[in-house]
């Protein structure tokens, strides 16, 4: 009988499973160094894709608040500015109360000298006379004013005949004066008073300061930058 056929023995045997468990152990950690290999590759992959994403998310949220800090700063600024305007408008509107007050104290003053104030009443009653244009009229004014207004209706009718040629008859009306914060002037009425012309004092102030108003606005404060046409 050959060696090549006969059976192992016990060493032979333990050598041959050795050289097995060998090999056997040498596979499993190339298969384990493989499976490892292919495993960081995987968990850098999906590293890098969280990473990526997460960066994403990190850039929209700081856009998302910059937009928000944006919104509210233009908001902040808006309310700021609307603010001051309000303000400018105010102490605008402050200085034009304070211009007509001061010219109605002055207004109070203009009775006080007699000549000068006669010749304003007969041109303020010519003037109501020819706006009427009727031939009985009646003219009322303050009770302190009433006899200067007497003489100023006389001076007009004939002022208003000479300008116009004709006649009117105007009756100064006593019973029911005219109180003294209209500071002056005269009201005078036709047709039984369902038609008047107020030529007070205070009523020719209020006149002036609604047309005079954006002539003092442009004297005050300049023109508006904001309007684009001018009469």
């Amino acid at each position: 009988m050959s060696t090549a056929t006969r059976p192992m023995n016990d060493e032979e045997v333990y050598s041959e499973m050795n050289k097995m468990v060998a090999f056997i152990r040498q596979e499993a950690l190339e298969k384990a160094r493989e499976i490892k290999v292919k495993a960081d590759e995987e968990f850098n992959i999906e590293k890098a894709k969280l990473v990526r994403q997460e960066s994403i998310n990190v850039e929209e949220q700081f856009q998302r608040k910059v937009k928000q800090a944006e919104v509210k700063q233009r908001i902040l600024t808006s309310t700021l500015i609307n603010k001051s305007r309000l303000q400018v408008l105010q102490a605008r509107q402050e200085m034009l109360e304070s211009v007509f007050s001061d010219a109605q104290e002055a207004m109070k003053s203009v009775p006080q000298d007699e000549a000068k104030y006669l010749e304003l009443l007969v041109c303020l009653c010519v003037q109501a006379f020819v706006q009427l244009n009727d031939e009985t009229v009646n003219v009322r004014g303050r009770k302190a004013d009433t006899a200067l207004i007497q003489r100023a209706v006389e001076q007009a009718v004939v002022e208003y005949k000479e300008k116009t040629g004709k006649a009117v008859k105007a009756t100064v009306v006593e019973v029911s004066p005219l109180p003294d914060s209209v500071l002056g002037g005269v009201r005078v009425s036709a047709l039984n008073d369902r038609i008047s012309v107020d030529n007070t004092l205070q009523a020719r102030l209020d006149l002036s300061s609604d047309r005079m108003l954006p002539q003092l606005r442009n004297i005050l404060f300049g023109q508006s930058p904001n309007r684009k046409f001018f009469n």
